[in-house]
């Protein structure tokens, strides 16, 4: 959780707009330059700013099937309908047509967001206000059980791009940070490690991304199986996909990173603090399959967003020939540490 882990509110601001890159626009300055007490508030302040850069673009619409009573054809006729019109005497023909509406599942998930947030008390009074005024604009559109959401199930056209960044506003609040109390009524609980994780691993791929031009790849790729022909031919399809959080390639020089976000960085056995086993073999498996020819080139790095441990990993093993680091990262922090602490990695492991 955020609170264990001790993350300044704006930090997460700062990995956010890694994260989604339209949070760098110029409308959201004002969300850069405030403080806040409550993530929720954050959110709430990132979602008012974004619904209303939309609004002012236009609601994203889609065509929806609507049936209606006409006393003309429009579209296809809907034949029980009129048949209950003519039982009912009433001369009208009950019609199917398809029509441009914002009453679609991307607006009901941006109204509910609104309505959940500006009735939380964690969310600054004025900014709460905002959101009532933005809500105006959704009058017509329906609000959406949050369980019946299917988040994977979004699909982002041209036309409604720009709502990719709201969404996932959305699901941090939504899916993250929300309790049931009672049917239809939620409180506001802390943003889930899950959720963190996720967050974390995109914003140290995207720093580097945007701050490391020189690497010629920055990517999550996928580790190929360093495997004999014969036993690639009958086993590959039963190894399980290798996928790395971030790759990372300066000319012969490979960087693999496992970001990591846990409560606990270390484990405890027997009164013995050790690394997680099982982070260090997985690591230790992508760097001596990528570095199929041994020619010692790749490595391997866990970072792990640092906690409250008294113990903060911050090493460097050489195993079977290849060099693994074991390195952790304060969130808690002026962000242009943290900035330096990802530089100094780059320089370590690719310079």
């Amino acid at each position: 959780m955020t609170e264990d882990k001790g993350i300044l509110i704006k930090n997460i601001y700062y990995m956010l707009t890694y994260a989604f890159r339209v949070l760098q626009r110029k409308n959201f300055e004002e969300v850069a330059s405030e403080n806040f007490e409550q993530i929720q508030d954050l959110f709430a302040a990132i979602l008012f700013k974004g619904v209303s850069w939309q609004l002012k673009q236009g609601l994203y619409r889609e065509y929806v099937t609507v049936t209606e009573n006409l006393s003309g054809m429009r579209g296809k006729l809907n034949l029980c309908g009129t048949i209950e019109n003519k039982i009912r005497q009433k001369r009208m023909l009950s019609c199917e047509h398809d029509e441009l509406s914002a009453n679609n599942i991307f607006n009901q998930i941006l109204k509910t967001t609104m309505v959940i947030l500006m009735r939380d008390p964690g969310v600054n009074a004025e900014r709460r206000k905002d959101l009532k005024r933005a809500l105006l604009f959704f009058e017509k559109i329906d609000l959406v059980e949050i369980s019946e959401i299917r988040w994977s199930g979004l699909r982002y056209q041209r036309s409604s791009k720009n709502y990719e960044m709201l969404m996932n506003i959305c699901y941090f609040v939504l899916n993250g940070m929300l309790q049931t109390t009672e049917k239809g009524h939620y409180k506001m609980a802390a943003f889930s490690e899950s959720h963190m994780h996720r967050l974390y691993e995109r914003f140290v791929l995207e720093y580097f991304k945007k701050h490391h031009s020189y690497l010629t790849e920055v990517k999550a790729a996928q580790v190929k199986w360093n495997l004999d022909p014969e036993t690639e031919e009958r086993m590959i399809r039963f190894l399980p996909v290798m996928q790395t959080d971030i790759f990372l390639r300066n000319q012969e020089k490979i960087l693999i990173i496992d970001a990591k976000y846990y409560s606990r960085i270390m484990q405890k056995q027997y009164e013995k603090t050790t690394f997680h086993s099982a982070n260090l073999y997985q690591i230790f498996t992508y760097v001596k399959n990528q570095d199929a020819a041994g020619a010692g080139n790749v490595s391997g790095l866990l970072l792990y967003a640092k906690t409250g441990e008294t113990i903060a990993p911050d090493g460097t093993f050489f195993m079977g020939g290849s060099r693994i680091g074991v390195k952790s990262l304060d969130l808690n922090q002026e962000f242009s540490l943290i900035a330096a602490r990802l530089d100094e990695i780059a320089k370590e492991y690719l310079a």
